[in-house]
Order: structure tokens, then C-alpha cells, then sequence
């Protein structure tokens, strides 16, 4: 499945786990499933502290595989095979589930690291989607974090039928506890603000302990960001009121022009 260099690649990164890593695999007897084994067993290859542990008669969805320290209930799912843009998602995970550290805002962990309520996360994606990623990070790490997060990621084009029941019409599609909860690119803090009932509150007074900005720009896409930075290079106290910086331009693959 994995080409000499991508393994060499692939055992550089998990030479930087520290901890025992379980891959639970629920497989049938078809060609997805057959696929997905042989990209497990290259990952296991690669890595003495990485175990495949398959299962053919367990309740789960086929083909899938959870990740797991040893002794704990998996909270990251992968449905299906997880290439492409996906590959990435899968190291992380790996990584993060074999004991290295995050890197995000440490208020940020500690939000998700309080959530007390149960959380179940799908996500449906596309293997050639670019924003998809970002998303499905952002959930494999808050299932790492927190015992009471979990989080499966769906190939949307192995599991059709789920889709159409689902009725998905884009990806990304979050759902939380089988119900709608987002769609599109979502980053790890936004997330965890909508879950954190107490966020708003708190960013609230951390604002209001602020000195007042000079100029308040409304909005972080290019032109936002361009005229923040302009600003401040004037020496002008400036802030920036957005969900994200980027703006829509994240969520933009080309941009056609046409010639009259």
C-alpha cells in the first residue's frame, strides 16, 4: 500500500511516539477491507510500539479501524481508508494517541479537557477534500484529550448508503450524537467554543480587560488582514473582530478568471 519512501517518511514521524499504540480493526471479507489491512500492517512495520489487533465478528461498521492505548476503550475511528488528504489525519492521530504532545493554545486544551458531557462526532468526508483535514484533526485531538469524546471518521465514498440516509450534501459534514452540528472548514477553538457554554462569557471579560483598540477591524479575509497589518505597522493599536483568520479565502481551491 505504502511505497519505500512513505514508509521511511512514515517511521521517522512515529519514532516520536512514547507510548504502546493499538489499532483495532473491524474487517469483513471484501476488497476495502483487504486494502485497509494492508496499510495497517505497513504502519505496523514501521513502529515496535504500534499493534494491530483484527476482529471480524465485533458489531462495528466495516471496514474501520480505532486507535487505543493499551488497557483503554478506542475514541478515534477511521471508516474506511484514509488516504489522500486523510493520510495526514491518520499520522497525527497516531502521534497523539502514542503520547505526543499537541500543538495548540494551551486554554484551548484545557477547554476540551473539561467538557463533561458525552460526545459522539462523525465526520463525513472526501478523500480530495481540502478543508476536510482541518476538521477531522481537530476532533481525532479532542478525543485524545478527553475520555468522553469520540470521533469516526466516514469516507463518504465507501459508505454510500450512509450518506443518502444522512442526506450529506457537502463536505465536511459534522454530526454530533447522530444530529447535524456543522459543515465546512472548522477549526479546534471553534469547536470547542460551541461546545464550552461558559466560553462566550469568559472571552467576554478577557475583552473587556483589554485597552481599547484604535481601530477595530470587522473581518479577517485578505482584505481585513492587509488593512490590520498596515495599521500596525503605523504604530496603531489594532484588533481584529473574526471567527478565523483567512476568511473565506481557506475555503477557496482556485479561483476562475475569464477574459471578454
Amino acid at each position: 500500500m505504502l511505497d519505500s519512501n512513505l514508509k521511511a517518511q512514515l517511521k521517522g514521524y512515529l519514532e516520536r511516539i512514547s507510548e504502546p499504540v493499538e489499532i483495532v480493526a473491524s474487517v469483513d471479507d471484501g476488497e476495502k477491507s483487504r486494502e485497509m489491512l494492508e496499510l495497517l500492517n505497513d504502519i505496523e512495520s514501521v513502529s515496535d510500539l504500534i499493534k494491530i489487533d483484527v476482529r471480524r465478528d465485533d458489531a462495528q461498521v466495516k471496514p474501520s479501524f480505532a486507535l487505543r492505548r493499551p488497557g483503554t476503550e478506542p475514541r478515534v475511528r477511521f471508516a474506511g481508508l484514509p488516504m489522500g488528504h486523510e493520510f495526514t489525519s491518520l499520522v497525527l492521530a497516531l502521534l497523539q494517541t502514542g503520547g505526543y504532545p499537541p500543538k495548540a493554545d494551551p486554554a484551548v486544551l484545557e477547554t476540551i479537557r473539561s467538557l463533561d458531557d458525552d460526545y459522539h462526532f462523525e465526520t463525513f468526508v472526501s478523500l480530495t477534500c481540502q478543508s476536510c483535514p482541518d476538521v477531522v484533526q481537530a476532533l481525532n485531538l479532542m478525543a485524545v484529550l478527553n475520555p468522553k469524546v469520540r470521533h469516526t471518521m466516514i469516507d463518504g465514498a465507501v459508505f454510500q448508503n450512509e450518506v443518502e440516509r444522512r442526506q450529506v450534501m457537502a463536505v465536511p459534514a459534522v454530526f454530533l450524537n447522530g444530529q447535524p452540528f456543522g459543515q465546512g472548514r472548522m477549526e479546534l477553538a471553534e469547536i470547542a467554543a460551541k461546545l464550552d457554554a461558559g466560553s462566550a462569557e469568559r472571552e467576554s471579560a478577557r475583552l473587556r480587560a483589554k485597552t481599547p483598540f484604535d481601530v477595530l477591524v470587522i473581518g479577517a479575509g485578505p482584505a481585513g488582514a492587509a488593512a490590520a497589518i498596515y495599521a500596525a505597522r503605523k504604530g496603531i493599536r489594532t484588533g481584529i473582530a473574526a471567527e478565523r483568520l483567512g476568511g473565506q479565502l481557506l475555503d477557496t481551491v482556485g479561483i476562475e478568471i475569464s477574459f471578454r
